[in-house]
């Protein structure tokens, strides 16, 4: 028996990301659009409390588990930005490319090139779940000047894997959900979901 939950998102690369780990354990998702579920704002500095906002909006406005997360890039250079702000660290519109040029542009006067991708997963059966569900993962690595690979999306073409050799846009899906910070997050949510 499957059930289904609600993605408190509407990214297709997280959509795809999540559903292939999440349907195999019997997770139908749907990302919040279907249910016309508009953005939430994530007013917090944090990826948990954001992440936990997100949850419970979706959950309130669809009545069904719903499920979220808050992501970003950690460079440590930058003191941890973007950080809770990496999609949106160029400014409105979204855009990777932008976010891209910005990242690489404050980063480029630093020797230590050393990020990493961080995740927060929250769960929530319904909006005022009193115990949600919550799991992170990071993934470590460095951020490069050259573009590599087209898989994946936000900063991937960028992410830098040194005991790979590769980007994270360099990498197939099972190898990049075997590794990544989203993966890992998944991972340990469907271990404390059992």
């Amino acid at each position: 028996m499957t059930q289904r939950l609600i993605l408190a998102s509407n990214n297709p690369g997280k959509l795809k990301e999540f559903s292939e780990i999440l349907l195999p354990v019997g997770f139908t998702l749907h990302p919040q659009g279907e249910f016309n579920v508009p953005e939430c704002d994530e007013p917090f500095s944090t990826f948990v409390e954001n992440a936990l906002e997100k949850a419970r909006h979706a959950a309130r406005l669809t009545g069904l588990p719903a499920l979220a997360d808050d992501s970003g890039v950690c460079v440590n250079a930058l003191g941890g930005a973007p950080g809770v702000w990496s999609a949106r660290y160029a400014g409105e519109p979204k855009s990777d490319a932008r976010n891209n040029q910005k990242v690489l542009a404050d980063l480029a006067a630093h020797a230590d090139k050393s990020a990493y991708y961080y995740c927060v997963l929250v769960y929530v059966r319904h909006a005022d779940d009193p115990q949600p569900v919550i799991a992170d993962g990071s993934w470590h690595g460095e951020l490069t000047p050259t573009a590599r690979g087209g898989n994946g999306f936000g900063y991937d073409p960028h992410f830098w894997l040194p005991s790979l050799g590769k980007c994270a846009a360099e990498l197939s899906s099972p190898e990049k959900n075997a590794l990544s910070h989203r993966g890992q997050a998944l991972r340990a949510l469907v271990e404390k979901l059992r």
